[in-house]
C-alpha cells in the first residue's frame, strides 16, 4: 500500500516555515552544524483512532514512533514520531510539509518538530 499524501495549504506551511527559520537560527547560534544528520522529534495531537492509525503508518511514512503521552489537562493524547535527517533549510522543510500532510491526512494537529543541536564534525 502507497499512502497518497494530500497538497499542503501554502498559507500553512508559511506559518509553520517562519516558526521552523526562528529554530533553526536558534540552533546556528548555538553552534548547530546543519549538515549533521541526527533524530528529529516531531509531534502530533488528536483523538486516539487517528493517532493509532498514524502509529501504523509511521514506517511507511519514513518515521519511527517515539511514543504517547496523555494530555494532564485532560485533552487528547500525542503521539511522538522521529527519523534521522539534517537540519538544513532544505531538509526541514521537506519535514514540515510531510507532516503538514500527515496533519490533513489523518485528522490530527502538528505540533512542530525539535532535535539537539549538533556541534562536531560530520561522520
Amino acid at each position: 500500500m502507497t499512502i497518497k499524501l494530500p497538497p499542503v495549504d501554502p498559507a500553512r506551511m508559511e506559518q509553520e516555515w517562519a516558526a521552523d527559520q526562528d529554530v533553526l537560527r536558534n540552533l546556528a547560534a548555538n553552534g548547530d552544524q546543519a549538515s549533521i544528520r541526527r533524530s528529529v522529534d516531531v509531534s502530533f495531537r488528536g483523538s486516539e483512532a487517528n493517532l493509532e492509525r498514524l502509529s501504523e503508518a509511521a514506517e511507511e511514512l519514513g518515521l519511527t514512533e517515539l511514543g504517547h503521552e496523555d494530555d494532564e489537562q485532560g485533552g487528547d493524547p500525542w503521539l511522538f514520531l522521529e527519523r534521522v535527517q539534517a537540519v538544513d533549510e532544505k531538509s526541514i522543510r521537506a519535514l514540515t510539509e510531510l507532516c503538514l500532510q500527515i496533519e490533513q491526512l489523518f485528522d490530527l494537529e502538528y505540533d512542530g518538530w525539535g532535535c539537539e543541536a549538533q556541534t562536531g564534525t560530520v561522520h
